[in-house]
């Protein structure tokens, strides 16, 4: 049985602790809220105890899932590591590079699992095309939310666009080579509406634009490669390929069309998207990983690199609001 901590029982902390009920071979042991209020609801309602030392907590778990707010990662993390815990923690890893960068020394020395919870990795629109062969050339992007106080603490590139950063690092099978971005902060002091340009040493670019302040939401990725398009809605669930049409095509829906090449035919197909828990998911897989002793599917370098890029468009920023 893997004795399981949550730190930080807030919106996305009671998500984590209705999902950690459900999935087998695990004991929740407690949990750390410093809010007085928040802890005597989950008390009440999970019938667990609630720690005010994270330490006495820590040294009674095997993994801790850190669910805190972004400037209490580091921390947390840094305790549980020393302590030889395993380490979920949620996106972005750290608040700063330093940090992050510490991390990832630490972990390695101190050989844990670490896993970062860059959940549309396991939205099930996109697991829909994992298993296609994706070799994108251009990438566009809209992630776009109502505004919410809650996750105010970070800009909106660490707060959403991070995700689809991830998303992308792990689909472009190249390191990056320049980056352009624009932003503005219009709610909060750090930026809440940005526009980002990521280019890649294989050729592929990529925009994104990211924003907490819209009055709808959105949530889509396209991706560009040679004969196909693949659209992803990560909000809405749903996955679209249209593609030069070949033999396996053959429940695909298709039509002819005339170019300067002769005639081509097109097939448009939607692959089934499962019913699945995205969080419960990665939950799974992170006790998979400690149980099985396998890789955890969102490394502390994956975090490290969605991070990495995350701030070079903060930077960016910076440099085009002073200048």
């Amino acid at each position: 049985m893997l004795k399981i901590a949550v730190f930080g029982t807030g919106h996305l902390g009671k998500f984590h602790l209705n999902n950690w009920q459900e999935i087998e071979g695990i004991k929740l042991v407690g949990f750390f809220d410093p809010n007085d209020r928040t802890a005597k609801a989950v008390e009440e309602k999970y019938q667990l105890k609630r720690y005010a030392d994270p330490e006495e907590l820590m040294a009674l778990c095997d993994a801790a899932d850190i669910v805190a707010p972004t400037n209490y990662h580091f921390n947390l993390c840094e305790l549980a590591v020393r302590m030889g815990k395993h380490v979920f923690v949620e996106k972005p890893m750290c608040n700063t590079m330093e940090e992050a960068n510490e991390l990832v020394k630490l972990v390695r020395e101190a050989n844990v699992k670490l896993q970062v919870g860059h959940v549309e990795r396991f939205n099930p629109a996109f697991l829909a095309i994992k298993d296609l062969e994706l070799n994108p050339m251009f990438v566009e992007v809209h992630r776009l939310s109502q505004f919410n106080p809650r996750g105010t603490e970070v800009s909106v590139i660490l707060d959403l666009m991070i995700h689809d950063i991830d998303i992308i690092l792990s689909l472009v099978k190249s390191d990056v080579k320049q980056v352009h971005a624009n932003g503005v902060a219009v709610m909060t002091d750090t930026p809440d509406i940005a526009n980002v340009r990521i280019e890649f040493n294989n050729g592929c670019v990529a925009n994104l634009t990211s924003s907490r302040i819209s009055m709808k939401k959105m949530r889509k990725i396209r991706l560009f490669q040679r004969d196909a398009y693949i659209g992803v809605d990560f909000l809405e669930k749903k996955a679209e390929i249209i593609k030069m049409k070949t033999s396996h095509d053959k429940d695909a829906f298709t039509f002819d069309i005339e170019t300067n090449n002769g005639k081509k035919t097109i097939a448009v197909s939607n692959p089934a998207v499962k019913d699945v828990n995205a969080i419960k998911m990665e939950l799974e897989q992170f006790r998979d990983a400690i149980l099985h002793n396998k890789p955890v599917p969102v490394s502390e370098v994956d975090g490290l690199r969605a991070m990495d890029v995350a701030h070079q468009i903060l930077q960016k920023i910076q440099r085009t609001t002073l200048a």
